[in-house]
């Protein structure tokens, strides 16, 4: 039972010491698996320091990257979706989405502006899917997601000029000034809505009650606009910036796993 063990103390320095991991390019290449050697290595971490992941991508594609189901039970926290989905010691201990932290009313107003723009948008073609509903964010597309390559690329180049993503994101802000959004154009076709602060530092409203003395976090995607960022910036950690997964062994054998 890791319950009562969460707050493992580095002898070292007298404290108890979180250690977070960004997956993808810090303890994996790039869209692979884990290694063998990492994952053993990463056990032997936890005999010293509590240590959880923490993801953009949702749950399922975290496990299958860290080598399957039980990576959920080889780190203290798992956090996917920045922490929207969140578990400790295997277990659920939390799951937020948009609809119930801004509510059916808010979101029904949202998404009937986001319809009405778009029905009055005079844009060379429209498809279908133009509101799509995730976990944390809502996606909304002028051309709709049901677009073909062909006209993604087209509408692409089409935005580049005629800044349709840029006019409705800006109207967006306006109507929905009070309702603590933030609005991000990304790709070639639309762009994402989701609360302010559901970057990777949500999850550490999940670790805070857990009273670590220091909290570390490592990630390959630190520099201002990659999803590092905000939580390698934050006053709650101290940030470790990495260039890949062999990095990151190099730093914890060198500041973290010296006998004392």
């Amino acid at each position: 039972n890791r319950s009562s063990d969460l707050r493992r103390i580095d002898m070292a320095r007298g404290k108890s010491v979180l250690l977070l991991f960004d997956v993808d390019g810090t303890l994996t290449a790039s869209r692979l698996p884990i290694t063998p050697e990492m994952k053993e290595f990463m056990a032997s971490v936890r005999s010293r320091y509590a240590i959880g992941l923490v993801g953009g991508s949702d749950l399922s594609k975290i496990l299958e990257q860290m080598g399957g189901e039980d990576a959920i039970h080889a780190y203290d926290y798992v956090f996917a979706e920045n922490g929207l989905v969140a578990y400790k010691n295997g277990q659920l201990l939390a799951i937020e989405n948009i609809k119930k932290f801004i509510g059916e009313e808010k979101l029904k107003r949202l998404i009937n502006f986001c319809l009405k723009y778009i029905a009055d948008l005079d844009i060379p073609i429209k498809r279908g899917t133009f509101v799509e509903f995730r976990n944390g964010m809502i996606n909304v597309s002028p051309i709709g997601r049901n677009c073909s390559q062909e006209e993604r690329v087209a509408f692409f180049e089409y935005d580049k000029a005629a800044k349709i993503r840029a006019k409705f994101v800006s109207a967006l802000e306006r109507e929905f000034a009070d309702f603590g959004l933030k609005f991000s154009i990304g790709g070639q076709i639309s762009f994402d809505v989701f609360p302010v602060g559901w970057d990777k530092t949500y999850c550490l409203r999940h670790v805070e009650k857990d009273g670590f003395d220091v909290v570390h976090f490592f990630g390959d995607k630190t520099f201002e606009g990659g999803n590092d960022y905000e939580i390698f910036a934050d006053s709650r950690t101290v940030g470790h910036s990495v260039r890949n997964p062999d990095d990151t062994r190099r730093i914890l054998e060198e500041e973290f796993m010296q006998s004392s």
